[in-house]
């Protein structure tokens, strides 16, 4: 298959005409900074993220690094922490990058323009060979949707586990099905060439939170879900299927 996840871990490797991609999405560079605002005090866990990335390249074998958005966590131009962050992780970094912007990605630009081998695409995302990226806070352009495989990020998946005695614990988790076309071509007006599938990624930053798939009164935040997967897996991250996602 084009896009598989990584045993165990919140990413997947991605098969494109040029080499192999690791893809993660979420990254939030900076997450902390934004926590301690909220009166929650966090030492930075920079150091382990950039270590989390650099590992699971060497681990794949990959020779590019690919975003699905959020790449920071400001919602405007990055500074202090969350600019010292994203500077190591890249100035780390032997592989090209491509980041999809997300909606916390609104001045990056700024910070990415001027770097060698580091592509910041837009929000309704990029096609490489038969894999789309896209980050999910807006629409897909046409071209994405037409890829045989769809991975985005935005939704932070995560599902509540119980057990017989009512302990409860939460995991972050992976949904997969087909895309249904009939949201997107009512949103594009257009007849689409849609047959594939879609990934939506875990967050590789575990402080994200994110949206319960079996919690009720939990709404996604993508304006294409659940519509769009009317269909589909939910599975943690060691692979485990839970069965369909919105019975879960």
């Amino acid at each position: 298959m084009a896009v598989e996840p990584v045993p165990g871990e919140p990413a997947a490797v991605a098969d494109l005409p040029d080499g192999r991609a690791l893809v993660i999405a979420d990254y939030h560079a900076g997450l902390e900074v934004g926590l301690r605002y909220d009166g929650v005090e966090l030492r930075s866990r920079a150091a382990e993220r950039r270590e989390t990335v650099l590992d699971l390249l060497g681990r794949t074998d990959a020779d590019r690094l690919v975003v699905l958005g959020d790449f920071g966590h400001a919602i405007g131009d990055p500074g202090g922490e969350e600019r010292e962050e994203i500077e190591a992780l890249l100035d780390a970094l032997s592989v090209p990058v491509v980041v999809v912007k997300g909606n916390h990605d609104g001045d990056l630009g700024g910070l990415l323009d001027g770097r060698a081998r580091v592509d910041l695409t837009p929000g309704h995302g990029v096609r490489l060979g038969d894999v789309g990226f896209v980050h999910g806070h807006t629409w897909p352009s046409p071209d994405v949707l037409a890829a045989d495989v769809v991975c985005m990020g935005h939704e932070h998946p995560m599902v509540r586990l119980e057990d017989e005695v009512g302990g409860a614990r939460a995991e972050r988790a992976w949904l997969r099905g087909s895309l249904d076309p009939h949201p997107f071509e009512a949103f594009h007006d257009a007849d689409l060439t849609i047959d594939g599938e879609l990934v939506v990624f875990p967050s590789v930053n575990d402080l994200t939170g994110g949206t319960w798939i079996n919690v009720a009164g939990q709404d996604f935040l993508a304006p294409f879900l659940p519509a769009g997967l009317s269909a589909g897996q939910a599975y943690l991250l060691d692979g485990t299927r839970l069965g369909a996602y919105r019975q879960v």
